[in-house]
């Protein structure tokens, strides 16, 4: 079947659905680590398309991480999407460690600034007080899954970013400030497109979709301290929603 004059008229080119489709399987265990997935013709006689669509849908999953080629015997299932859990406690290595990855956070940028009036808000501070902004990239066995920027206010959290500066972990920055819990007092998902910035960190394609969560992590007195902004790529990562 020749599909390239109805693949115009779609909006998501049909490759990258069906290697959606490839993914949901995976994550639903239709096929576990070491399965070998169907063929390219068997895969283009189920979609419905010619073998060359077909094999860029698993190229887009080789790149991701979540399968391998072996030459002469086809393409085998070697990782599943991550399952991250967004709860009243989001803790990243807890999560992944939960869930079997390895977890890895790295830090891009650490940086002192003023906050904007929606930060304030979200912190409960005054509308240009001081933050203290954390930029960094997660990853999940090696493959980077998210973005964040988590803001702390300044004057209520004085001295973490010394802390951030040798330990990435923002729990343990919390307990040495005196925050010994924390949890989560609301969540905001929405879905996005990656900016080429964004691409290039998480090893996608601009326009690639992604998951924005923002969020504000509050003391056991009810108090900000903490108010998230991350960016996960939507191909590897299943939110799932919790207590």
């Amino acid at each position: 079947m020749n599909d390239t004059a109805n693949s115009a008229r779609r909006k998501t080119p049909v490759w990258l659905a069906i290697a959606a489709a490839l993914r949901a399987d995976i994550s639903a265990g239709r096929y576990g680590v070491g399965d070998k997935l169907p063929t390219e013709a068997m895969l283009a006689d189920r979609f419905g398309v010619n073998r060359h669509t077909a094999r860029h849908a698993l190229s887009k999953l080789v790149d991701e991480g979540l399968v391998r080629t072996r030459r002469g015997a086809g393409v085998f299932v070697t990782a599943q999407p991550t399952e991250y859990p967004i709860g009243r406690r989001v803790r990243f290595h807890e999560n992944l460690l939960a869930a079997g990855h390895t977890p890895q956070k790295k830090v891009l940028q650490l940086e002192n600034r003023v906050a904007t009036k929606g930060e304030a808000e979200a912190l409960q501070i005054e509308k240009g007080a001081g933050v203290y902004a954390y930029h960094g990239l997660s990853l999940s066995d090696g493959h980077p899954i998210a973005l964040f920027e988590s803001l702390f206010p300044a004057d209520r959290l004085r001295g973490i970013g010394s802390i951030l500066q040798t330990d990435a972990s923002v729990t343990h920055a919390l307990a040495q400030m005196g925050v010994e819990d924390y949890t989560r007092a609301s969540t905001r998902l929405t879905a996005v497109s990656a900016t080429a910035t964004q691409a290039l960190h998480l090893h996608l394609r601009e326009g690639d979709p992604l998951l924005h969560s923002t969020g504000v992590n509050v003391d056991s007195d009810g108090t900000p301290v903490e108010f998230g902004r991350t960016w996960f790529a939507g191909d590897r990562v299943t939110l799932t929603l919790g207590g």
